[in-house]
């Protein structure tokens, strides 16, 4: 985990050997669309979406929520809907926003594989899918945090929520002291994709 530059550490996905696993997915997608669940133009453009989607789009969810209470309390309730008040399309499984506080730090993981709110962030880092950190960030969190650059106080409880096919989090962190002035783009620009899994918090604004 240390020194990791998010880099890819795998070969491309083509160069790997066809496995079960994508046999039984073929062999899944074209049971669905033989019974007429979706189409083939409608599997199509889901994965171009989520091809597309980048964690700007979780980015503008977080400046909302930082200038606006009333949309902060609805994206507390439902992901979902609150993104779709932005034009956002999250996906149909549920996600979940948990709030830091200065008390309780939040940190999302997959621990039986690499569930994620793709809609939202984008394709997950290599990091994420690894077993390290899957198995790690249950068991040691500061550790594993502290590897990541961030270094908690011992006062500060951390939470770790387990994302699965049902349902997905992402993390709202704290606004960063010293942006009052700051608009929605220029606050979302202070948040990473780290940020939203919680392994990192907002950048501090530049000081004229």
């Amino acid at each position: 985990m240390r020194g990791h530059d998010h880099r890819p550490k795998q070969p491309d996905l083509e160069d790997l050997p066809y496995t079960w696993h994508m046999a039984l997915t073929d062999a899944l997608a074209d049971l669905l669309m033989a019974k007429g669940i979706f189409g083939a133009d409608e599997l199509r453009a889901t994965l171009e979406t989520i091809d597309q989607a980048t964690p700007a789009q979780g980015t503008r969810l977080v400046a909302r929520a930082w200038v606006d209470p009333a949309f902060r309390a609805r994206l507390l309730e439902d992901v979902n809907a609150a993104a779709a008040e932005l034009g956002i399309d999250a996906g149909a499984i549920p996600i979940r926003a948990v709030a830091d506080t200065p008390e309780v730090h939040n940190v999302v993981v997959c621990t039986l594989c690499s569930c994620y709110p793709r809609f939202l962030l984008g394709p997950p880092p290599d990091w994420y899918k690894q077993r390290a950190y899957r198995s790690r960030v249950v068991r040691e969190p500061r550790a594993v945090l502290a590897e990541f650059g961030l270094v908690l106080p011992d006062e500060i409880r951390i939470e770790v929520h387990d994302s699965t096919a049902e349902l997905r989090y992402m993390v709202l962190p704290m606004r960063p002291e010293g942006t009052a002035h700051m608009d929605e783009e220029a606050l979302a620009a202070l948040v990473t994709r780290d940020c939203l899994i919680g392994t990192a918090l907002p950048r501090a604004p530049q000081r004229a």
